[in-house]
Parts: C-alpha cells; structure tokens; sequence
C-alpha cells in the first residue's frame, strides 16, 4: 500500500501509479469561450487526466497602474503592464461553471490555481477536487491557508521558492488541516531552458519533505517531462494549446494536441519501464532462454576420448551444460559415443 500518496477526484497519485497529467490551460483561451471548450475536449482526447484553469482578476492579483514597478521587462510579455496582461489572460469567472460542467461531461477532472480568497470561495461553490497552488503564490501563506483550511488536495508548484520557503508553505498548508500534499518543482521561466531544470531536485525534494512530488514543466518539447518520471515525478504539467502559433500570451511555450498524446503516452510508458529492482527471469524472456551459451560437442568424440577444447565449445544454444562447468569436464573421457552438434550432458561424461 503506498505511503506517500494523494488522491484528485477518486484518481490516487503515487510512485506506484502511472505519472498524474495536467494539461494547464491558463490564458490559452486567449479570450475566447469556444476556444476554452474545445482546449478541454482535447485535453480529455489526449488522455490527461486533468484540465487547470487559473482563478482570478487583473484586480485581484495586481494593480492598475503604469509605474514601473508594474511594468514587465523582458521576455515574452516585455513593455507590458501586470494589469494589462492580466485582463487579457484571465479566464472570465462566469465561464468557471459550464467549463467544470462540460470537463464533467468529457470525463476528464478539472480545478484551478486561486489567487485569492474570492477564488477559492467561488471554486469551492463549484465543489473543485483540489487546488494548485501557482510558484508566484507559493510565498503568499495567507492564501495557502485559506486553501488548505477546504480539506481538498494541495498541489504546490515551488518555481523561485527557497527550500526554507517550500519548507513554510508545506508547513501551512499541513497547519491549517490539509493532509494531501504534493509539491512541483518548476522553473518559473518562459519558455525555461532545459539546463536550468535540474530535475535531480525531484527526487531530493520527495527524500526532503517526504511527499508526492512533480514536475510544472514550462521547457519546450517533451525531454524535462519524460526524464523527471524517471526521477520520480508522480505529477507532469505542462501548458495546453490548440495552437502554439495562436498569439496568445503563454501559447508560445506550450503544446499542441498531437505533442500531448504523445506525452500522455511516453509518461505512461517511462513509468512502466522503470519498475523496480528485479533480477529474475521475466515472462518475456522464457522463449530466449534457450539461445544462451551452453556447452556442445564441435566434433565427434568416440567412447572413452578425452574431453579437450578442440571438441567441446561454449556456443549457442542453451541445452547443454552451462559455460561455467567447462572446466569441471575437460580431461575426463566422455561415457558414450557423442555426436558433433550434440549437447554435452553430465551423463556423457565419465571420470578421467
């Protein structure tokens, strides 16, 4: 039975069960309801196992103001107010219930990152399976509180968090009463390099905390999240698009339909490949057993004739004695008549 484990929506999320995906849709609407549906319908086709939204306002996650402290530089959103990036981002509250009424309809589980208390009051009216806490909030212990005081799962995504801070939200979340907690280790970099990842923290971080642990994976293609499987990531994100080439503000960094079968696929099939230590024989190999080494007669011995190298070999197949026994046979004098090609047995081999 698993230790260390969470459960979304009746799904458990554990080293021993295939790798948890959530397709992030984020602002990748870009501004459209229709497009949001149809974001959710292949994300439910792909095979992930969860759609996330993201739960706020432009006023209840910054300021309307051109000052310089809000102001982006750099990057994608460079010269670009917080405000403004924001407006055009955010998924419109009154599109949260048919969204989670039509996800409920394609089978596939929905929740959301809240970056309010007003967020998680109007998820919580949505009755949302659990909540993603976002790498820029993951410092706001208020807000973790507030989420955590639901009894729902925490999923916390610790981009630019110090291991004292991952430690502090862990810790508040676990204080105000939430018992499933799985934390991501996330680059907050859009799109982030592949040698900034340092997927070895996955697996530190699942010794250090002892909790599920993930990776939020915002590099560009699917290497980072396949290779954090094998490190131990339970939980794989990654942002979700009908079209990389949309336009919108995160489409650039995330995946198309067809990538994310594919990943679906390849995170399933990384899982099943690691297993665990095993060294006996497998199912799959039984039929090969035979074409290993054995020991053969490579020409015809009479009765009687000494066993040497020039007419005994370790060769394939497998019949005869095992390699390992060679040196056991050679100088005695073989009991019968033994064919080239034949199997050497014990019983063909008398005493020297």
């Amino acid at each position: 039975m698993d230790k260390v484990k969470i459960e979304i929506a009746g799904r458990t999320i554990s080293s021993s069960h295939p790798p948890y995906v959530i397709a992030e849709l984020s602002a990748n609407h870009s501004g459209s309801y229709e497009r949001a549906l149809k974001i959710i319908d292949e994300a439910a086709n792909a095979g992930a196992d969860a759609i996330k939204l993201q739960t706020y306002k432009p006023d209840t996650i910054t300021l309307d103001s051109d000052s310089e402290e809000f102001k982006i530089e750099g990057g994608l959103w460079d010269g670009r107010t917080l405000y403004d990036l924001y407006e055009e981002a955010h998924t419109p509250w009154d599109w949260h219930k048919p969204l989670f009424e039509h996800a409920s309809a394609k089978g596939i589980t929905i929740f959301s990152s809240p970056f309010d208390t007003t967020a998680v009051d109007l998820l919580e009216d949505l009755n949302a399976p659990a909540y993603k806490i976002a790498s820029f909030e993951a410092i706001d212990l208020p807000l973790i509180r507030y989420v955590a005081s639901t009894g729902k799962p925490i999923i916390i995504s610790t981009g630019m968090a110090k291991m004292d801070e991952i430690s502090e939200a862990i810790e508040s979340a676990k204080e105000a009463g939430c018992n499933e907690i799985a934390v991501l280790h996330c680059i907050s970099s859009y799109p982030a390099p592949l040698e900034d990842c340092n997927l070895s923290t996955i697996k530190d971080m699942a010794d250090r905390f002892g909790l599920v642990t993930g990776l939020s994976d915002h590099t560009l293609g699917p290497v980072a999240a396949i290779s954090s499987v094998a490190l131990g990531a339970s939980i794989v994100e990654k942002h979700f698009t009908l079209d990389r080439n949309g336009g919108g503000p995160d489409d650039s960094f995330s995946i198309e339909p067809d990538e994310l079968v594919q990943l679906c696929s390849s995170l399933k099939n990384a899982w099943l490949s690691i297993g665990a230590p095993d060294y006996k024989l497998k199912a799959s190999e039984i039929e090969n057993i035979k074409f290993r080494r054995s020991l053969y007669a490579v020409k015809p011995i009479l009765k009687g004739e000494l066993i040497t190298l020039e007419n005994v070999k370790s060769i394939r197949p497998g019949y005869g004695l095992a390699p390992k026994h060679l040196d056991s046979i050679l100088g005695k004098t073989a009991s019968q008549n033994i064919n080239r090609g034949q199997a050497i047995s014990w019983a063909l081999v008398g005493e020297q």
